[in-house]
């Protein structure tokens, strides 16, 4: 597990500058929304074993008066939709997120064009193990090839083998009950 964080941080560090530049100028509100998630790769312990039967997952991305940010996601999970709430403090940098009580260590986003497509790296700490993901969110059900091929960039960059990376399943159902 260091190894994947240690990866993670080492990319993040080699990042082209213009990038990251780029990324911090824009506003954290064109973030807000529905998005679907996609694709995942997760370090996390029955990742593997469980990825073929993940659905596509929904997350609403809202700000709070607080200005906090607010992340309702909608996962099947035993064959039920499980709706998760978590409200994230920002940081320093306008694309990091936290909430450590909660085993948020991180929510950061990683690439973007806010129309259709962001890369997001979450660093989480639940139940005694430490993992991270990363995850393709789009706008809409479909992925274009160029946010499938960013995703895999980063993902591999990251250090998750192709075994620890899953194209989601094309069911809806619990995706669109986080944006009721």
């Amino acid at each position: 597990m260091r190894g994947v964080l240690l990866a993670a941080l080492l990319a993040l560090v080699l990042v082209p500058r213009a990038r990251a530049v780029w990324l911090g100028r824009l506003d954290p509100r064109q973030l807000l929304g529905s998005w679907y998630i996609l694709a995942v790769a997760s370090g996390e312990k029955d990742f593997v074993v469980d990825k073929a039967t993940k659905n596509i997952e929904g997350v609403m991305l809202t700000l709070t008066p607080e200005n906090t940010l607010k992340v309702l996601s909608s996962r099947s999970r035993r064959e039920r939709c499980h709706l998760h709430a978590v409200e994230l403090t920002k940081q320093n940098s306008r694309w990091v997120f936290r909430n450590p009580s909660l085993g948020v260590l991180e929510y950061r986003v990683l690439a973007t064009n806010f129309r259709d497509h962001a890369i997001v790296l979450t660093q989480l700490e639940l139940q005694d193990e430490a993992f991270s993901t990363v995850e393709l969110y789009s706008r809409t059900e479909l992925a274009s090839q160029k946010a499938m091929g960013l995703f895999t960039k980063w993902s591999k960059g990251l250090g998750f083998s192709s075994q620890q990376q899953a194209t989601l399943q094309k069911d809806l159902t619990c995706a669109r009950e986080a944006f009721q």
